[in-house]
């Protein structure tokens, strides 16, 4: 079994010392509480932008879906349209605040940041229908915020990557060109059954009791867990979908899924960027403070950014 480096096993030692009670033995919303209090922990500090904005699009039942935009600067951008993580049912703007301002300066794009509804008021498919109603609705308005439509991609950590990729197959049906699907450890399969879910059963951090709290307040049945909304892994045909960066952590439960996803785009046609971060747990990018594998994937998404958005 690969080992956690150095720095990552003190992260979890630490964490473990804490003490803290893992979020499935929590109501949803003291676990959402707690995911908010302790998400910038590790983060690396704040940058400063010149737009920082909240604002809200209309999702298609009327809803007003609170979004975050970021930018380096007042110019005419691009952007990235970012689904945070939390299993559909914890994390918010806030709690991916650094790293979106992270995203932006270092790729010097505007980003984009969703708050997509989240289980249990609201199950499958109301995560995936925000996301795409709020991807359909920004590149249709760009302009009104003084965005670049013609040139976005889309992105997001964990359960925010599987929103992403979702997207972007949408996009592709809908004929919307999306520049790329930058994807964190996303969940991509329909049921904890490979071989990382396995050997990570008990984490670190994200392991299968949590995991299964997650989805068990999410999906209502086998059925929509076999939906490819939910996993993307079951979608028919990923042919034309926009290229991808990946990014996983080794010691992870959906790294095999992860993996998997890469080679079912390569399959399609699809040019697939992979980097797989040796020795570093699920959330890793978001403890840039303690571990120097999350300034690398800050830096290697950016770049990837930069290079499929440029003009």
């Amino acid at each position: 079994m690969p080992a956690l480096t150095a720095k990552m096993a003190s992260v979890v030692e630490r964490m473990a010392r804490a003490g803290r009670p893992p979020l499935n033995l929590l109501t949803p919303d003291e676990a959402r509480a707690a995911y908010e209090k302790g998400a910038g922990v590790l983060e690396v500090p704040k940058p400063q932008l010149a737009r920082v904005e909240d604002f809200s699009v209309p999702a298609r039942d009327g809803h007003a879906l609170p979004v975050r935009l970021y930018a380096p600067s007042g110019e005419r951008l691009p952007l990235l349209l970012f689904f945070h993580g939390g299993g559909f049912t914890v994390g918010s703007i806030a709690t991916h605040d650094t790293l979106c301002r992270v995203l932006s300066q270092r790729s010097g794009c505007a980003v984009v940041s969703v708050d997509y509804r989240l289980a249990p008021a609201h199950r499958f498919p109301t995560a995936s229908n925000d996301a795409w109603d709020a991807l359909a609705h920004i590149a249709g308005n760009a302009a009104q915020w003084g965005l670049d439509g013609s040139r976005i991609a889309v992105g997001g950590d964990s359960a925010g990557g599987t929103l992403a990729a979702v997207c972007a197959i949408l996009a592709r049906d809908a004929g919307l060109p999306v520049a790329l699907q930058l994807l964190f450890y996303p969940g991509m399969a329909a049921h904890q059954d490979t071989d990382s879910h396995r050997r990570y059963a008990e984490g670190p951090l994200l392991g299968e009791a949590l995991i299964s709290w997650f989805f068990s307040l999410y999906v209502h049945s086998s059925a929509e867990r076999d939906d490819w909304r939910f996993a993307p892994l079951n979608a028919d045909d990923l042919e034309g979908v926009a290229p991808a960066w990946i990014g996983l952590a080794e010691i992870d439960p959906v790294v095999d899924e992860g993996i998997a996803y890469a080679d079912k785009l390569r399959a399609a046609g699809v040019a697939v960027d992979l980097e797989i971060y040796r020795g570093v747990i699920h959330e890793f990018v978001k403890m840039g403070r303690a571990i120097p594998e999350a300034l690398q994937a800050h830096a290697d998404a950016a770049l990837a950014l930069k290079q499929a958005l440029q003009p």
